[in-house]
């Protein structure tokens, strides 16, 4: 009897979503997902800050992996890419929708080789004129300074993941810390001119305008060099408010 062929890992990009009570949100998520092209390409990995698995008990599916552990989202985040067997790795917050062929021009991107990572331009979901501008404000910033933040879909090489150790476990700003090493590594991210679609929530609960001036007052200090500890207690969480993604 001729040997069994070799078992081909297929995983080309793994898509790590950290939740903490999404239980609203997960189902909705995961359909979007399950509805580009190139998932069956992907692999999805759900990290639970719920030791209790409130969101992940409700997912149904062999294509999802679940994991539960303490809440955090940047240790939630490298948990996720401990479990992740692609060769990309994709951080998305379980309130943000990916725009259509957004993993496979993903996956087209990374191939070429010029790029360690990227994000994509933002898009909030409200029809208010001032959230619109902040949208744009963001999407511009970041093509300017090349520091995406994480509701923007930031994905990175996987071995240049490793090689950097991953998300700093700090309390608040591990998506911008991530972005500032690679930065400061001199390698190049590209960043999609499609939008991603986040939640409007924070904004309509705490108030637009009190949320942009609270958020840049807490990127200020932050490059000022003010501790993500003490920023932390800056920063009202939002599971004060309602639930939100981990």
């Amino acid at each position: 009897m001729a040997p069994s062929p070799p078992v081909v890992n297929r995983v080309t990009l793994s898509i790590i979503i950290p939740v903490l009570h999404e239980r609203e949100r997960i189902g909705s998520c995961l359909a979007n997902l399950r509805s580009q092209s190139m998932i069956d390409s992907c692999q999805i990995v759900v990290v639970d800050g719920d030791p209790a698995g409130s969101t992940v008990d409700l997912i149904h599916g062999q294509d999802v992996v679940c994991l539960r552990g303490a809440a955090g989202r940047a240790a939630q985040m490298n948990a996720g890419a401990r479990a992740a067997q692609g060769r990309i790795l994709l951080f998305l917050h379980a309130d943000t929708v990916l725009p259509p062929e957004a993993l496979q021009k993903i996956i087209h991107v990374m191939a070429t080789g010029s790029y360690v990572g990227g994000a994509f331009d933002l898009a909030i979901d409200s029809d208010r004129l001032f959230l619109k501008y902040i949208a744009m404000r963001a999407s511009m910033r970041s093509r300017l300074n090349r520091i995406p933040y994480g509701d923007q879909a930031i994905f990175v090489d996987r071995a240049y993941f490793e090689s950097l150790g991953g998300f700093r476990e700090i309390p608040i700003m591990e998506d911008v810390d991530l972005m500032r090493r690679i930065k400061k590594d001199h390698r190049k991210i590209h960043i999609f001119s499609d939008r991603v679609l986040t939640s409007s929530r924070r904004w309509e609960v705490e108030g637009a305008l009190y949320t942009t001036l609270r958020n840049q007052l807490l990127m200020l200090l932050y490059y000022l060099g003010v501790s993500p500890e003490r920023l932390v207690r800056l920063y009202r969480p939002q599971s004060e408010i309602e639930p939100r993604s981990g």
